[in-house]
């Protein structure tokens, strides 16, 4: 039980970490307080579903993936289970930046798929970063352009 407390833990941490919330942040939006969530977050507390419900939306989970991952369900076929989840490649290479760059990737990558899902048309990634963010940094630009290229990562996009 310690270890899958650990471990669980660990995972709403990274996940506030990544969302960019604080502890306080995150207990104003999920209802649960600060000091809970620090107990939770190091292993010191097991949650009840109550609290895995009120804590996946604000940390990007479904319900149903948070009680998975805290043992309380069985896993989820892998279709369902994959719904939502950035490719791991993508995660790969954003785990190596700071949560500002994860943030303007994941959104970049949404308005594309967006984009991809509405046209039936070719994009040039890079073309249209340039026009729709003229200040963005060339680095992001080519990062997330590497990210559409390789073919793990492209999450059903074509780049070309």
């Amino acid at each position: 039980m310690t270890d899958n407390r650990n471990e669980l833990g660990k995972i709403i941490k990274q996940r506030r970490v990544a969302a960019g919330l604080t502890l306080k942040e995150l207990a104003a939006e999920s209802g649960i307080s600060s000091s809970y969530l620090g107990r939770l977050e190091r292993g010191e507390r097991s949650p009840s579903a109550r609290v895995l419900g009120k804590l996946a939306r604000p940390l990007g989970f479904g319900e149903a993936e948070m009680l998975t991952i805290a043992g309380l369900l069985p896993p989820q076929p892998e279709a369902e289970a994959t719904i939502g989840r950035l490719d791991p490649y993508v995660s790969s290479v954003l785990s190596r930046e700071t949560v500002a760059i994860q943030h303007i990737v994941i959104a970049i990558l949404g308005i594309l798929k967006s984009i991809a899902k509405e046209s039936d048309c070719a994009l040039d990634f890079t073309e249209y970063a340039h026009r729709k963010y003229p200040k963005l940094d060339e680095d992001i630009i080519i990062m997330v352009k590497d990210i559409l290229d390789h073919p793990e990562g492209s999450g059903g996009l074509s780049p070309t």
